[in-house]
C-alpha cells in the first residue's frame, strides 16, 4: 500500500463507520435530515408560507408542502439572483448550477448555498475517492492527478453582482480550495473556458505529459476528449498515454453504450469503473462495489428523500401524485426522484426515475426521466428499455454506436405510427435490417406495452433505423450551444423536432461528403 493512499484510508475510517451507521440505520437518518432542514429553514421566506415551523414529521411535510418542479420555484430563484436573503435558505445565495432547459424553460438555473456545497456536492466527491480506496486499498491513485472533464462558466446570465453561474462542475470548481489544484489537472483557467475546441485543445496540451491516474464526467464528453488525445499523439490507447491510468468516475448518462468504446481504447484489466449520480441539484448516490451495477442512496449529505411511484400514477399529473418516504418503496417498481435540500430545494421533482435493486441497505438503478420517454401509442417506451435494447443489440451483433436519440413517427392516413431511431454508428453492423430487427425483438422483450402495441403490426410498424452521417450528433449540439461539460444527447422525445434537425444536418453532411 502506498504511503499517500495509507493515510488517505486511515483519514478515511470516520467516515467509513458513518456511511454503515446510515446503511443500517436508513430512516432515522432520514427523519433527522428532514427535521434539521426544516428546522434550519423554518425562518426563511419559503419556510414562513409553508410553515415549516409547525411541521413535526414526514406526513405534515407531505400535507402542508406542494410537490413543486422548477416553475414552481422560479420566482423565488429569481430572487436569489436579485441578491435577496433567507428566501428558500438562511443567508445569501450566491452559486447557482446552470442545468438542463425544459419545455417552458431554455435553461434551469439551480442555487447552491455554502451548506449544499460542503454537506452534499463536496462529500459525494470525497466519498467516491473514500469507497474506491476502501475497494482497492493498493490503489496508487494519489501518486499522480485526476483529470476533471467539467462544464464552463456561464456568461450570457444577467444577474447580481458577484454571483458565479455555470455548470456543477464549474461552480465547484470555482468554489474549491487552492490546495485541490496540486491534485487535478487541467488549471482552472483552462477547465472554465467557455469554447469547447479551445478547451479540448488546451486540456491536450496541459495534460498529456502528466501523470494522469483518474478522469472523470460524461462518458460522451470524456470519449471525444480520448479520441482527441490519441489523434494528437499517434498512440493507440491511452494507456500508452497515461500508463497508471485506473479509474474512470463516471456519471450523467447510462455507462452501457459506452462501455465497449472505453475498453478498446483502455485495454487494461487494471482499469476501474465507478459510478455515480451526481446532479445539478445534488449527489444522491455512489457505486460502492465493483462488481455490481447499482449504486448506494447516500442518506446524510442534506438530502431528504422521497419516491413517487410511476406505476400508481393512474392517469394523475405528477405534481397530483402522492410521494413516498424511504420506507415506502418497493423493489422492481419505477419511482420519479424527490429531494428537499440545504440548497433551498423543496420536494422537489427533480425529473429522474430510478428502481430500487436492495432495501437493506438501499441501492438504486438510473431508470430515465419523468419527460424522456415514448407514449405516442401507449407503448410507454423509457430509457432503460431503450439503453438495456441498444446495448444487448451492438454485443449480439458487434457494433459499436456513438450517439442515438429516438422519435415517433405519427400516423396518419396511410401510415401506421412507429418509432424512428437515429444512431451514428462508429462501427456499424454489417446487416442494417437485421440488427434493427433484433433491436426491435429486444424492445418487446423489455416493455410489455410496446409488444402489445406491436403485435402482428396492428398499432406500430417495426422501428425505422436512420443511421446518421459520421459528426451529426457533435454538429448538432454545437448549434445547440451544448458542447462539452455535462450536457447530454437527449434519447427519447414525443416530437419529431429534434429528429427533423437531426436529418437535416445529416443531408447536409452527406452533400459536403458524399462518401459517407
Amino acid at each position: 500500500m502506498s504511503f499517500i493512499t495509507s493515510i488517505f484510508n486511515s483519514i478515511s475510517a470516520n467516515r467509513l463507520r458513518r456511511v454503515d451507521y446510515f446503511r443500517h440505520h436508513p430512516h432515522e437518518v432520514q427523519r433527522q435530515t428532514l427535521r434539521t432542514l426544516l428546522n434550519r429553514a423554518s425562518d426563511t421566506l419559503y419556510g414562513h408560507r409553508y410553515g415549516f415551523g409547525g411541521v413535526r414529521d414526514a406526513e405534515s411535510y407531505r400535507a402542508q408542502v406542494p410537490l413543486v418542479e422548477y416553475g414552481g420555484l422560479k420566482p423565488y430563484i429569481d430572487r436569489l439572483l436579485r441578491g435577496e436573503r433567507n428566501v428558500l435558505w438562511p443567508g445569501s445565495i450566491h452559486l447557482f448550477a446552470r442545468s438542463s432547459g425544459t419545455t417552458q424553460h431554455r435553461s434551469k438555473l439551480i442555487p447552491v448555498s455554502r451548506e449544499g456545497l460542503q454537506c452534499c456536492h463536496y462529500r459525494g466527491v470525497r466519498d467516491n475517492l473514500v469507497l474506491y480506496c476502501h475497494s482497492y486499498p493498493h490503489s496508487r491513485l494519489f501518486h499522480g492527478k485526476a483529470l476533471t472533464l467539467g462544464g464552463s462558466q456561464s456568461a450570457d446570465i444577467v444577474s447580481m453582482e458577484g454571483c458565479f453561474v455555470g455548470d456543477l462542475s464549474a461552480v465547484m470548481l470555482k468554489s474549491q480550495p487552492w490546495w485541490a489544484d496540486l491534485f487535478r489537472a487541467p488549471s482552472q483557467h483552462v477547465a472554465l473556458l467557455p469554447r469547447w475546441e479551445e478547451k479540448l485543445e488546451q486540456i491536450a496540451q496541459q495534460t498529456q505529459r502528466l501523470n494522469i491516474t483518474s478522469l472523470s464526467g460524461v462518458p460522451s464528453w470524456n470519449m471525444v476528449l480520448i479520441r482527441y488525445i490519441l489523434q494528437r499523439t499517434g498512440k493507440s490507447n491511452l494507456h500508452d498515454v497515461w500508463p497508471n491510468l485506473e479509474l474512470f468516475m463516471h456519471g450523467g448518462v447510462s455507462f452501457g453504450p459506452y462501455r465497449e468504446r472505453f475498453r478498446g481504447v483502455l485495454p487494461s484489466d487494471a482499469m476501474h469503473y465507478q459510478e455515480s449520480y451526481n446532479a445539478s441539484e445534488g449527489f444522491f448516490s455512489i457505486q460502492d462495489d465493483p462488481q455490481a451495477d447499482d449504486m448506494l442512496l447516500m442518506l446524510d449529505y442534506d438530502v431528504y428523500f422521497e419516491f413517487i411511484p410511476m406505476h400508481a400514477m393512474g392517469g394523475r399529473q405528477l405534481l397530483q401524485a402522492e410521494a413516498l418516504p424511504l420506507e415506502g418503496v418497493e423493489l422492481g417498481q419505477q419511482y420519479a426522484v424527490v429531494i428537499s435540500t440545504s440548497s433551498g430545494l423543496w420536494r422537489y421533482v427533480i425529473g429522474d426515475t430510478v428502481t430500487f435493486t436492495s432495501l437493506s441497505p438501499y441501492r438504486i438503478k438510473i431508470t430515465g426521466r419523468t419527460r424522456q420517454c415514448i407514449n405516442v401509442f401507449g407503448e410507454e417506451l423509457i430509457m432503460e428499455n431503450a439503453e438495456g435494447a441498444m446495448q444487448q443489440a451492438c454485443w449480439q451483433f458487434n457494433v459499436l454506436v456513438m450517439e442515438y436519440s429516438v422519435a415517433p413517427i405519427f400516423m396518419n392516413a396511410s401510415v401506421k405510427g412507429g418509432h424512428q431511431w437515429l444512431v451514428e454508428f462508429e462501427r456499424p453492423p454489417s446487416d442494417m435490417q437485421q440488427f434493427a430487427s433484433t433491436l426491435d425483438t429486444l424492445l418487446c422483450a423489455a416493455n410489455s406495452d410496446y409488444a402489445a402495441k406491436r403485435a402482428n403490426d396492428v398499432t406500430m410498424n417495426p422501428l425505422e433505423l436512420v443511421p446518421l452521417a459520421s459528426g451529426t450528433f457533435m454538429e448538432w449540439m454545437r448549434r445547440r450551444g451544448k458542447l462539452g461539460g455535462q450536457n447530454k444527447v437527449p434519447r427519447l422525445w414525443n416530437t419529431r423536432e429534434y429528429a427533423e434537425q437531426l436529418l437535416d444536418i445529416d443531408q447536409q453532411l452527406r452533400q459536403q461528403n458524399p462518401a459517407q
